[in-house]
């Protein structure tokens, strides 16, 4: 069992638990995942490692609730436990080298862009950091973010925070004002990924992307996070979840993320029927 240590409502969305699981904490890095469990009927889900902390041995998730799992989750109190928790799985973010990024978070995706920032920015690199969010009242991580970054630009859609557009466009000025960066990451939605790569592509720019596919087993087994990157058949769960962003196929990606979205709402709707009492759902 996998104690929760300390739950943070970040905004009426998202939720932070830190999580006892000293052997996972002690092999984590940036960019890697673990897939839980919350309990013996539970769905396996794969979430990003937040942060990691090796001498309390405790991991930190930062997930949003969109569906019958998260909920659960986040209904989840400190003292209560997870009943499995398998990781770290995937392949961690190449950082070595890397003297000047632009890190970019879009929503959640702040939360999978902080350790990679954090690494950076602790090996002594210039660090560029854009998060872009729908509204003021979604942004999470940005006092967090402002402690571990060179620059941190923040912007909503509906400019709702005084900064309005999106994260393209303000790595575009950077581009176009000068800044040349050894590599550019960007993790939210296929769409914010898919957008930043063809902009990247433009300047040349290397671009490291971390996809969030449909994911089961973890191992490579069951082929359901597979994605096509350079014409080539990848599996992101051993593969990734980073890839060049220039070479992956995000139509198809976008796609095939599409093809449970009723299926995912039948599954949270009737849970949250049973929540009400409603036997019969």
């Amino acid at each position: 069992m996998y104690n929760i240590l300390n739950k943070n409502i970040l905004n009426s969305q998202v939720t932070l638990l830190e999580i006892k699981a000293p052997l996972i904490a002690k092999k984590a890095k940036p960019g890697q995942f673990i897939i839980l469990r919350v309990d013996e009927n539970g769905e396996r889900i794969p979430l990003t490692i937040a942060n990691f902390d090796r001498d309390k041995g405790t991991i930190t998730i930062i997930f949003q609730t969109v569906g019958k799992t998260t909920l659960a989750l986040s209904m989840l109190e400190i003292g209560d436990a997870l009943l499995d928790l398998v990781g770290p799985l995937g392949v961690p973010t190449h950082l070595d080298g890397i003297k000047k990024a632009a890190v970019i978070g879009g929503g959640l995706g702040t939360a999978i862009a902080y350790p990679i920032t954090k690494k950076l920015f602790e090996m002594g690199a210039e660090v560029h950091t854009i998060v872009g969010f729908r509204n003021k009242d979604l942004i999470i991580l940005q006092d967090e973010m402002q402690a571990i970054s060179t620059n941190l630009y923040v912007t909503t859609d509906d400019g709702s925070n005084g900064n309005q557009g999106f994260v393209t466009n303000v790595l575009k000025d950077l581009i176009e004002g000068g800044h040349e960066f050894d590599t550019v990451f960007a993790i939210g939605p296929l769409v914010m990924m898919k957008a930043v790569s063809a902009l990247t592509k433009q300047f040349d720019v290397k671009t490291i992307v971390s996809m969030n596919t449909i994911m089961i087993d973890g191992t490579g087994m069951c082929g359901g996070c597979r994605l096509t990157v350079g014409g080539e058949t990848k599996f992101t769960c051993v593969d990734g979840p980073d890839f060049d962003g220039h070479l992956v196929d995000f139509d198809q990606a976008i796609a095939r993320q599409r093809m449970f979205k009723a299926h995912e709402k039948t599954a949270n709707d009737q849970h949250i029927c049973r929540l009400g009492g409603n036997d019969n759902a």
